[in-house]
């Protein structure tokens, strides 16, 4: 098959994408072969693909497509996620660019514009992702509100309540005044900002005395009912008992004891705002202080801020302290550093707020996920987010799964009575109504009678029963596809979302089926740009992903991205990358072209010199795969392909290539060009996981295949024995093809002039045909003495000659001085090192032996260095 004479990916991707759909590659049912099974992070519904999503999938894929080459049953699961908070938000300012409120058209209205928008932007992701070489089994295809995901979210709700881990609480929530639901803890976010210590003066009741306090929240005042201080604070002693005065409201509340104030942050006094503050509440509820909500859902004022009602909380801040300070109440500002929460997916500022919502008890949950990492029954990659995930656990609150939206899966409890006052949580509106019948033996009761909680589950409360709900084994458990799959063996992610999903499907995994959804967690790094800003749309740096598979080809941009991803670690993002990608793209293809190009000539014996560099390259693979089958075993799949890349581009095009190439006008024997052929079929089965496309093109460029021999079903190449004599011996010979190259560009002696190769004692380790043609060394002969007016060099214990005209003598004489001074001053250096006795005594014992072997190596070089001077 004649292949172009430039690369087009653009031609090539979409033809073998479909070929692969077309035979079914990617789908895989269970059988008798081993499963090798990963679930997909879910991308937003309505998301679009962006870096992160480029690197993750990317990783995902070529661990998919080696295994697959292995011989595994592979199966990738895809699917989307509802993203509860982003995708409402994102409908409800539709709405209202329309001029519609939500409230105004109701829950079902409001959902039917919600369904309209994600089968209108839902899914674009998942084509993208096919863009990029995917191979996910694209007919498990799942979305965390299809019907029986839904299905499997409620049940697990209901039995978690039924086994008492789920309550309903009046708790101090986080809540987000921009998406107006609550958040969980690992929701927000939290930040140093600078900010003010507002100091405000407190009138003492019935004197003329006053107590200051000092808040970064004055706005908050409107809720104040007490302020505290220490016991044992003696500037305080005489004002036990008293009451004070809140400014602007003019409420009388009382002055409280308690040791939980610091005596010396601040003044040593505590306004206590029990409704807006979490350690507020805490001493609210010990001392029976009155609660007061100062805030609307949306962060602005209610009717508790008095003139200030229905404006916006910071906007409220500003004139507030201007009031204060003209009415004799504000003492001082002062700057102040402090930790302020912002919410994860909308950045606004969180306000502490009390609310009845939903919770589940975690801490039964977390110990056997703790262990499953603590025993590496779950393994992390990298280790170092063991600590992190030990500290998070250990110290895990309850979750509030509830959210006050819309979209989303409905909790499923069912309020009936008078004032609602009776609950059930059921699967159904018609199980719920047989629960209340039963509980309440009031048979009355109809459908009618109840209604349902209007809130929705967490959007992570669906995400964390994935690797169980993609195979269905909620509502069946153990049918043959969880039974076949599950536990699924690697989840790639991002450290991000570590304590979000990863650590909340252990604890799924665990409390569901009492066994770990994944072996490996491989933790991708962020991808940052060039700045080492996180990529996001907010800042604008974030490149445009299906322009970069348009420009460099989506192999080239696959490359580019893993070449610098090691596992844990940030990837500072350069387009050069994806340059580099595809000019290794490139490189492989020009190697194709110049095998097409070979003339077979049937009647030539096969070459002596070919053989040679054929069984070097068939050892040097054998070593660099068992380096690569290393790597991937340790998760190393940046090194992995960059093993790959050397061996192709140095080994196999740099030198194979060049070592077999007929000259010109000749032709190549059959033998050497069949060898040649194997070999870089092999190159392309280490390829294709990382360059899926251009590997297949040039796989049936090579040969004729049926769909049963397509490169994306060939087996992985398997580890044989290595002969490490010829790999050392190739190793000298390409070092001293590198120095008689570098001898011809120092004395301007062109290619085709031959050189002449002395040497006083016989090299028995080069292989001296390889470099007789890669040289072009004509005569290669030993003598007893060195030759006069030649050029010298070492290459491990062998010294060598070229011949040399008599006028380029003072150049090599001033070379060879220069190198001479250079060596001496590095074997000072060394014996300075090994004269120190604390090196000697604690460096380890490799390290100093290596230290002497250069000290040993750079005296050689100083005798025949100075020998050669002498005779020159």
């Amino acid at each position: 098959m004649t292949i172009p004479h430039k690369f087009n990916p653009s031609s090539v991707e979409q033809k073998w994408y479909d070929y692969w759909l077309e035979n079914n590659f990617f789908r895989s049912i269970p059988d008798s072969r081993k499963p090798y099974s990963i679930v997909i992070p879910p991308p937003n519904v309505t998301g679009v693909l962006h870096m992160g999503h480029l690197m993750n999938n990317t990783l995902q894929d070529v661990l998919i497509r080696r295994a697959r080459m292995l011989g595994y049953n592979a199966c990738w699961v895809p699917g989307t996620d509802h993203a509860s908070i982003a995708t409402e938000a994102k409908v409800v300012s539709k709405l209202k660019k329309a001029g519609v409120d939500k409230s105004d058209i109701g829950r079902e209205a409001f959902l039917k514009h919600a369904w309209d928008w994600t089968d209108e932007h839902g899914g674009i992701i998942l084509e993208q992702l096919k863009k990029l070489g995917c191979s996910c089994d694209w007919e498990r295809t799942k979305f965390t509100l299809d019907d029986d995901m839904s299905a499997s979210v409620i049940k697990v709700f209901v039995d978690l309540y039924e086994q008492g881990l789920i309550y309903r609480g009046y708790r101090m929530v986080h809540w987000d005044p921009e998406a107006q639901t609550t958040l969980s803890d690992e929701e927000v976010i939290y930040e140093e900002k600078q900010g003010n210590l507002y100091h405000i003066a407190y009138a003492i009741e019935g004197t003329d005395e006053q107590i200051v306090v000092a808040t970064t929240r004055p706005e908050t005042l409107f809720g104040d009912t007490a302020v505290a201080i220490h016991p044992d604070d003696e500037r305080y002693f005489a004002f036990h008992g008293k009451k004070v005065i809140v400014p602007l409201v003019n409420r009388v509340v009382p002055i409280i004891k308690d040791s939980y104030v610091s005596i010396e942050m601040g003044t040593g006094c505590l306004k206590v705002t029990p409704a807006h503050d979490e350690n507020d509440k805490v001493l609210g509820d010990k001392h029976q202080l009155e609660f007061i909500d100062v805030f609307n859902p949306d962060g602005t004022l209610n009717q508790e801020g008095l003139h200030y009602e229905g404006q916006d909380r910071f906007a409220v801040r500003k004139v507030l302290v201007k009031e204060l300070e003209a009415k004799g109440y504000l003492v001082k500002v002062t700057s102040h550093m402090h930790k302020v929460g912002t919410s994860e997916r909308t950045k606004a500022v969180v306000e502490p707020r009390l609310s009845d919502q939903w919770f589940l008890k975690m801490e039964s949950l977390a110990k056997p996920a703790i262990d499953a990492v603590e025993n590496s029954d779950v393994q992390l990659v990298p280790q170092k987010f063991i600590n992190t995930y030990r500290h998070w656990m250990n110290n895990i609150r309850d979750w509030n799964i509830s959210r006050q939206l819309w979209w989303g899966h409905q909790i499923p409890a069912y309020y009936y009575g008078k004032n609602n006052e009776n609950l059930v949580v059921a699967t159904s509106k018609e199980q719920a109504l047989e629960k209340a019948i039963s509980s309440s033996g009031n048979k009355s009761l109809t459908l009618q009678d109840l209604s349902q909680d209007q809130d929705v589950l967490d959007t992570w409360f669906s995400s964390w029963l994935w690797p169980i709900s993609v195979f269905n084994g909620v509502l069946d458990p153990n049918n043959k596809e969880i039974s076949y799959y599950y536990p699924t063996q690697e989840l790639v992610t991002g450290p991000d979302i570590l304590f979000f999903w990863v650590a909340r499907m252990i604890m799924s995994g665990y409390a569901l089926r009492n066994e770990k959804p994944f072996s490996h967690v491989y933790l991708t790094g962020l991808v940052r740009d060039s700045q080492g800003r996180k990529m996001s749309k907010q800042l604008g740096n974030s490149p445009d992903a299906i322009k970069l598979m348009d420009t460099y080809g989506a192999d080239g941009v696959r490359v580019g991205l893993l070449l610098s991803a090691a596992a844990g670690n940030d990837l500072l993002f350069d387009e050069n990358l994806c340059q580099q990608g595809k000019n290794f793209a490139n490189k492989i293809w020009n190697a194709f072209r110049l095998l097409q190009s070979w003339e077979i000539d049937e009647t030539l014996p096969p070459c002596e010199t070919s053989a040679l560099g054929l069984d070097w390259y068939t050892s040097k693979f054998q070593q660099i795969l068992t380096t690569i089958d290393n790597y991937f075993s340790k998760y190393r799949i940046s090194d992995a392909l960059m093993a790959t890349y050397k061996l192709i581009w140095d080994d196999f095009c740099s030198w194979l290539l060049e070592i077999v190439k007929p000259a010109y006008g000749k032709g190549i024997d059959a033998k050497t060009y069949e060898k040649v052929c194997v070999l870089f079929e092999n190159n392309l089965r280490l390829l294709h996981p990382f360059m899926p496309f251009l590997s297949e093109e040039l796989w049936h460029a090579l040969n004729a295949r049926t769909k049963d021999e397509a490169l994306i079903v060939s087996s992985w190449p398997t580890q044989k024995s290595v002969d490490s004599s010829v790999l050392a011996r190739f190793e000298h010979s390409s070092e001293l093809i590198a120095q008689l190259r570098t001898i011809r560009k120092n004395q301007n002696i062109a290619f085709k002039e031959p050189l002449h190769l002395i040497e006083t004692v016989k090299d028995e380790v080069s292989l001296r045909l390889i470099v007789s043609k890669l040289a072009h060394v004509e005569t290669w002969i030993q003598t007893d003495n060195a030759p006069e007016q030649s050029l010298s060099f070492r290459v491990d214990a062998h010294e060598y000659f070229v011949p040399i005209a008599t006028s380029n003598l003072a150049d090599e004489r001033l070379k060879m001085e220069e190198e001479l001074a250079y060596q001496e001053g590095f074997l000072k250096s060394v014996e300075k090192k090994l004269s120190n006795d604390r090196f000697v005594s604690n460096a380890p014992e490799e390290v100093v032996a290596l230290e002497r072997k250069k000290a040993s190596d750079a005296k050689e070089k100083i005798a025949t260095l100075r020998t050669r001077l002498e005779s020159l």
